[in-house]
């Protein structure tokens, strides 16, 4: 997740300096605990205005909001595995279940309950196969033509 994210090309940004980096990596490995500004700032070598300055022009997100998306993505795993919405919510650092579901929806555009419905619902894939369209299909297309 952190090379993705913090790939200069993935953002068109510049890359990620030193100071930056060890914010990411202390990130990626606390970021189901609290964190806060005043630390990672302090890990950056950087005043907390400066850091949030710096990290946003440099990972393209906000830390606040960088953080939220590292939650969503281990909170959507977790439900993924069958953890019920409020334990996952606070395993993945969330303080309940509606406040992942805000998060959550705000990432992938809806709630984490119509986000499983919808990967149940989903056929499976078919990668890989050819799919041709049924007899009827062609005889519908056949019989529209005129003669």
């Amino acid at each position: 997740m952190l090379q993705s994210v913090s790939s200069p090309a993935a953002r068109g940004a510049e890359a990620p300096s030193p100071g930056i980096r060890r914010a990411l990596s202390h990130i990626e490995r606390h970021f189901t605990e609290a964190l806060y500004l005043d630390d990672l700032a302090a890990l950056a070598g950087l005043s907390v205005c400066r850091f949030v300055t710096v990290f946003r022009r440099q990972v393209g997100l906000t830390p606040h909001r960088f953080v939220c998306r590292e939650r969503v993505r281990y909170a959507r795993t977790l439900l993924a595995d069958g953890v019920p919405a409020a334990q996952a919510a606070l395993e993945a650092g969330f303080f309940d279940q509606s406040h992942l579901s805000r998060h959550f929806k705000s990432v992938y555009g809806v709630t984490p309950g119509r986000y499983l419905r919808e990967q149940v619902q989903a056929p499976p894939s078919r990668a890989g196969r050819i799919g041709y369209p049924a007899r009827a299909a062609f005889s519908a297309v056949s019989s529209s033509r005129p003669a």
